[in-house]
């Protein structure tokens, strides 16, 4: 009987211990921690180091954050919706969206023409305060993508406008729009290069503002601004290379070339574009020698139009026939080498300051007459079809 009975203890003996060590360790790990090292605590107060003292900034972040408070202010997100026809001629809306800036107190926003896909748009504007408003379309300037729109509200902060004659590459900017719809965002950069672009229309920007600040979907329209907050150019176009987002090269429009033209498009709705009112052409070293001439740049003037401003100036135009390879020409006139004291190499020199200016203006021409140097102030007129 005994003999019967040990192996059954043995086994109640072996059973018991197996239960109590499986017991006790699940039990172990439920009371005091899930790690087998046992260093895990779960303090009833936890103690951090607090920093000592109130949150300081360096110089180079107090000027991110003196540029961000000043301009925010001022910058908008403008919303377009237009209505397209689908397949089936049903009205369907299309909406995209993209930044402005706030230019004085009576409502009036600066931003870019493809922002508000021209007059059939129905515009509206949402302030930094998060505030919706209806807008109109004021002005419109293709040529330069540009736009000025207005809403009616009080208490507007208009933005401070910079000069953007004399940018130099490696000069700190800042970006501030909706990229993605993402209200409020400001990126900071560097002047990259100052350039001519050609937007995907066709539209040319001269001394555009390249920059490796990020821009993207939403930012068009946006000021680019200076270390000083003060606004040196509108973003207008990013370089992609085929992706939807930035790749490190955008575009900015000189807010020179902006201020040229901003009373005629709040005034008048369109640019009157100011024109000397003549043809000129080219001059390069190897046509001066071959011609004489007493520079080895400017514009000939080969035609001046009667009745306009270079004739009116007395400017000169030419009077012998002569031909560039296969081109009539005419020689003889007033070579044009500057206005406005600035240097007129060619003929994109002349349009770059003529887009400097607006018809009415009266600027210096530096002209040569023969050997002779001359200066003549020529008033300008409205562009028609001359150059």
């Amino acid at each position: 009987m005994r003999k019967m009975l040990r192996p059954f203890l043995l086994g109640v003996l072996l059973a018991a211990a197996f239960f109590f060590v499986t017991t006790h360790h699940r039990t172990e790990n439920q009371t005091s921690s899930p790690d087998s090292t046992g260093w895990i605590s779960r303090p009833t107060h936890l103690e951090l180091t607090n920093a000592a003292g109130p949150v300081t900034y360096d110089p180079e972040e107090q000027i991110n954050i003196e540029v961000y408070k000043k301009g925010l202010p001022s910058v908008v997100n403008v919303t377009s919706t237009t209505v397209a026809m689908d397949f089936f001629y049903g009205a369907v809306p299309q909406e995209g969206q993209g930044s402005g800036f706030i230019i004085d107190k009576q409502g009036h926003i600066l931003t870019n023409y493809h922002v508000v896909q021209g007059n059939g748009a129905k515009l509206e504007v949402t302030l930094s305060n998060r505030k919706k408003l209806p807008a109109k379309i004021i002005g419109l300037d293709r040529s330069h993508d540009l736009a000025v729109i207005q809403i009616e509200s009080p208490d507007l902060v208009p933005a401070t406008m910079g000069d953007s004659h004399g940018l130099v590459v490696g000069q700190k900017v800042f970006a501030i729009g909706n990229p993605f719809g993402l209200n409020g965002t400001m990126t900071r950069g560097i002047i990259s290069s100052i350039r001519q672009i050609v937007e995907p229309d066709g539209v040319k920007i001269d001394e555009a503002i390249q920059t490796d600040a990020a821009i993207n979907p939403g930012n068009s329209g946006g000021p680019l601004l200076n270390s000083r907050g003060e606004v040196i150019g509108i973003n207008t176009m990013i370089a992609t290379n085929g992706s939807a987002q930035s790749a490190g090269i955008g575009f900015a429009v000189p807010i020179n070339a902006a201020k040229a033209v901003l009373n005629d498009l709040v005034t008048y709705g369109t640019v009157r574009r100011p024109s000397l009112g003549l043809r000129g052409l080219p001059v390069t070293p190897e046509l001066a020698e071959q011609m004489g001439l007493p520079s080895d740049y400017g514009v000939l003037i080969m035609q001046v139009v009667a009745g306009k401003g270079a004739e009116r100036a007395g400017l000169k135009g030419g009077t012998q026939r002569a031909y560039l390879g296969n081109t009539p020409i005419m020689i003889g006139g007033d070579l044009i080498v500057a206005i406005e004291g600035e240097s007129i190499t060619d003929l994109q020199d002349l349009s770059h300051a003529m887009n400097s200016h607006k018809a009415g203006d009266t600027v210096k021409v530096t002209i040569y007459r023969g050997k002779r140097k001359m200066v003549v102030p020529v008033q300008l007129d409205e562009a028609r079809q001359e150059t």
